[in-house]
């Protein structure tokens, strides 16, 4: 029996799709905003106009202060998740979303954008003082407020998607192809709600670290 040495996955099949869509929304954006119109724009372009005026809104009603900042993370999320999820819609394709590894590294990249908004709107002393509010003996418990909150964001898009996917395939074992339509279906308004679920959850965390909601009080 001859053991292949090259044969090492250094990339799993969940990775290697999300480097696939990443490289497929920046290939598409740099096309969009060369081909884009200020005179009878296209449909495509509407759509797209349409969405970020609806991500800049939302991020603009939850972050009075310097909402400019947290758009693009935002906005990025959303549109990053929801096509992970939605590619899960292709025969032999697995959403990679569906993969605790990925839904990690993205709740991640939330626990550090934390502090990092909140630094930078608050100042390191300002945003430190919360951890002690309103007793200095609350400091561990803020931590594991934190750490809790990430997990529970990882596990909840992995949960959800995983077991959408899960679902479909054990239709379609059972009935064939013509029956899990309805199901597939499902699976799309799941996708544009788990996407929209993370990033609200987001945008509401990096908020709170920001100290914009009770300033908005």
């Amino acid at each position: 029996m001859q053991s292949d040495p090259l044969n090492i996955k250094f990339l799993s099949e969940s990775t290697l799709c999300s480097i696939s869509i990443m490289a497929v929304v920046v290939v598409l954006s740099f096309v969009s905003i060369r081909r884009f119109k200020l005179e009878s724009p296209g449909y495509f372009q509407v759509v797209i106009e349409e969405l970020i005026s609806f991500i800049e809104k939302t991020v603009n009603d939850t972050i009075p202060k310097n909402p400019q900042d947290v758009l693009p993370l935002i906005g990025t999320l959303w549109i990053y998740i929801f096509l992970c999820n939605l590619i899960g819609l292709i025969p032999g394709i697995h959403s990679p979303t569906a993969d605790l590894s990925i839904t990690s590294a993205l709740a991640c990249i939330v626990f550090f954008a934390v502090p990092y908004y909140g630094i930078r709107a608050e100042g390191l002393w300002a945003y430190l003082k919360t951890y002690f509010v309103p007793f200095f003996w609350f400091f561990p418990f803020h931590i594991i407020s934190e750490i809790t909150r990430t997990i529970t964001l990882a596990v909840r898009l992995y949960g959800n998607m995983s077991s959408m996917e899960i679902g479909i395939g054990i239709l379609l074992l059972l009935a064939g192809f013509l029956s899990p339509v309805g199901f597939m279906l499902l699976h799309l308004i799941e996708a544009i709600l788990q996407a929209y679920i993370f990033g609200i959850l987001a945008l509401i965390y990096i908020a709170s670290g920001m100290e914009a909601l009770a300033e908005e009080k």
